[in-house]
């Protein structure tokens, strides 16, 4: 069996012109939708912490769309975790923030690691770096998601429409 080909590391940097606490809190809210994550909300059972599971779920809180484990939490500076979209059949990657106080600001890095070369997957993700960045510093700096995040936001129900009958929650138990 040969070895699966990974992608090279993928990072994404957005400066926040907003307190590093503010970016921090804003990045690992829990229960309510995250517009800068394309409106899911984040579930786990105890908090986000190393080696607690958690899902991204639909508003509707009926499909869960990327599930994974927490691998590294070191507030305000660190959050990582596996990472795997439910409508695709590919393993899951590894994703990094990383806050650095920088300039009055916070320096938001994304990093994309061990997704399969070629993949859905890293497509998918790359594609979505800079919506994320963008999404995350308009909250942090306004209160308000970028244009795009409010687009996600109103075609939110038309996504929820289009999930597979695999992505229910009750296929991806915290």
């Amino acid at each position: 069996m040969t070895e699966p080909n990974y992608a090279k590391a993928n990072i994404n940097r957005t400066f926040i012109e907003a307190p590093i606490e503010t970016v921090w809190s804003t990045l690992v809210a829990t229960d309510k939708a995250l517009p800068f994550f394309f409106g899911s909300i984040c579930q786990t059972k105890d908090g986000l912490k190393v080696g607690q599971r958690y899902r991204m779920v639909h508003p509707n809180k009926k499909i869960a769309m990327v599930v994974g484990e927490v691998i590294a939490f070191d507030p305000p500076n660190i959050y990582s975790h596996t990472f795997q979209m439910t409508n695709i059949d590919e393993p899951p990657c590894k994703v990094t923030y990383e806050l650095v106080r920088k300039d009055g600001g916070t320096e938001f890095s994304l990093t994309i690691e061990n997704a399969l070369e070629g993949g859905k997957l890293i497509k998918e993700m790359v594609s979505g770096q800079e919506f994320i960045g963008s999404n995350l510093k308009s909250i942090c700096e306004t209160g308000k998601p970028a244009f795009s995040g409010k687009m996600v936001g109103l075609l939110g129900p038309v996504f929820g429409l289009l999930s597979k009958k695999s992505q229910k929650v009750e296929h991806w138990p915290l």
